[in-house]
């Protein structure tokens, strides 16, 4: 292919993905999908290598192009097959988020069942997958607490929906026929992804699809590779901590050493703290999920979303420590927790100036910003009353860190995060739930040369008695700045004028209100 044939070709089959999340988006029956777009969708090769995705969540995304090969290779795939899975330990990133998978054939030659050409994917946040507490994000100490557990299992099987399966996993949760809504809007965007696919392939032969895809990947490692130059050779290190567990352990360690060479970027979490009682685990594939990001957000807009782009990037962490936890241990809080706190240490480690130093710092420190608000502000709350069972769970945005050239946004969703708020609307429309008060937090961001983002305020008074679980972070380690910036306030938890613990489930009764307030960003540089 010639350069402007395969830029069309990128171009292709991302829209395949973002007509997939477009159909999804639009057909499913939650606020949490529909509303706050918690949904991912991809294109992967037969192999389970990332071809193309939508600017959807990067961490199930980037946890998707770590894990997809071994899901896909266990399987024997037959056309119209469709399959479903949420185990964090095969391939998942915790219970809630649910991917469905399905193959695609090359129509005009005889496949054998086994080799797909390529798999259509999507990840949406199922608030209800059947913990014992609302919003399916409980303070748990095990998997098996979090909820349904489904390991990679056929919802379709040639062309035809397995009620059983669906009726199965749908049968543990609160709203059945609702949540079988959002099931049916997963499988129709696979089914849109599929049919489009199948419309290019119509177009090209299989030798041809292939060889494109290789130049795709090739082109992206060679971007990779160019825009990483940027990372003067030698050794980065950095180290962070999160706040607790939730189930007594407290400034739980994450450190990182970053070794760059021109040929390869490894980086090693050796020395982090082993996994927890609490839920803030996170698989290996959650973790490659943040290391991804941040060094994609060192690339070039044009940059495909291919596994040729992750190329050089290697990862290691030790088995059983907080970033490679092993089974059974409670995951909940690690997809979104623990994966935020990992963004700021791989740009806490890039900040500093490295060991070994062979070129200037000062160009890659140019693109480095100061800790975001490193917390999603995870809201689960509903009931489990006869007759009043209802779930929902949202994340808040919060501070983003300033950087050389700019200060930091305000009151804005940031890194491994890229849904929106639920609108206030939508909320009240569908919960008994009114939201009092909802603005920036006023001073919240670090004082700088270029300040960094405020974090919000978002109050909400409960109109029947409901049980709320909390998953934040940043309440007693605030946001770092740069460049001597200063920090970002830490966020806070109040049930009216109580002040409540980072993590923890509480109920409270009508007419009390919950508001949390969020951190700001760290600032950049002296203010002169």
């Amino acid at each position: 292919m010639n350069p402007i044939e395969l830029s069309v070709f990128v171009s292709r089959i991302e829209s395949i993905c973002e007509e997939m999340g477009a159909v999804l988006r639009r057909s499913a029956f939650s606020p949490n999908i529909k509303d706050r777009l918690d949904y991912s969708c991809a294109v992967f090769d037969g192999a389970g290598e990332l071809c193309a995705q939508a600017a959807h969540i990067p961490v199930h995304l980037g946890s998707m192009a770590y894990a997809m090969a071994d899901i896909v290779k266990t399987q024997l795939w037959q056309k119209g097959d469709m399959l479903v899975l949420n185990d964090p330990y095969l391939g998942g990133t915790h219970l809630p988020d649910v991917t469905l998978i399905a193959p695609v054939f090359a129509e005009d030659l005889d496949c054998a069942p086994q080799s797909p050409i390529a798999f259509m994917v999507n990840r949406a946040h199922h608030a209800d997958i059947g913990a014992d507490t609302p919003g399916s994000m409980p303070m748990s100490q095990s998997l098996h607490e979090e909820g349904l557990v489904i390991p990679p299992t056929f919802i379709m099987h040639k062309q035809k929906i397995e009620d059983a399966v669906l009726t199965q996993i749908t049968a543990k949760m609160t709203q059945p026929d609702f949540a079988r809504g959002d099931f049916l809007a997963q499988i129709s965007a696979n089914q849109t992804g599929v049919m489009r696919l199948n419309e290019l392939l119509n177009k090209v032969t299989k030798e041809t699809f292939i060889e494109a895809l290789q130049e795709l990947n090739d082109y992206g490692e060679r971007i990779a590779r160019d825009a990483l130059a940027i990372i003067p050779e030698g050794r980065y290190q950095f180290h962070d901590v999160m706040d607790d567990d939730g189930a007594g352990a407290e400034n739980i360690s994450i450190n990182v050493l970053i070794k760059v060479t021109k040929e390869s970027i490894n980086v090693d979490f050796s020395g982090t703290d082993t996994q927890v009682n609490g839920n803030i685990n996170c698989p290996l594939s959650v973790a490659a999920a943040a290391v991804y990001y941040v060094f994609r957000c060192l690339m070039p807009l044009q940059t495909p979303a291919c596994a040729g782009t992750f190329r050089m990037i290697e990862l290691y962490a030790p088995k059983g420590c907080l970033l490679n936890a092993q089974y059974p241990a409670a995951v909940a809080a690690g997809n979104v927790e623990t994966s935020t706190r990992v963004v700021d240490v791989i740009l806490g480690a890039l900040a500093q100036s490295p060991q070994n130093k062979s070129a200037d710092h000062d160009a890659l420190l140019a693109k480095i910003p100061a800790a975001s608000y490193g917390t999603m502000n995870n809201v689960a709350m509903g009931s489990r009353d006869s007759g009043q069972q209802w779930d929902y769970y949202e994340t808040i945005g919060g501070g983003h860190g300033a950087n050389q050239a700019f200060h930091g946004l305000s009151g804005a969703q940031a890194h491994m995060t890229n849904t929106l708020n639920t609108p206030i609307e939508s909320l009240e429309h569908h919960y008994p739930l009114r939201v009092t008060r909802y603005c920036l937090r006023q001073d919240s961001g670090g004082q700088g040369l270029h300040q960094g983002g405020m974090g919000l305020i978002r109050e909400i008074e409960f109109l029947q008695p409901t049980q709320i679980t909390l998953l934040t972070e940043r309440r007693y380690h605030p946001p770092w700045g740069l460049s001597g910036g200063k920090q970002g306030k830490t966020g806070e938890n109040w049930l009216d004028d109580t002040l409540l613990a980072a993590k923890l489930f509480l109920s409270a009764q009508t007419g009390q209100k919950l508001t949390i307030k969020t951190p700001g960003g760290g600032g950049w540089g002296v203010d002169k």
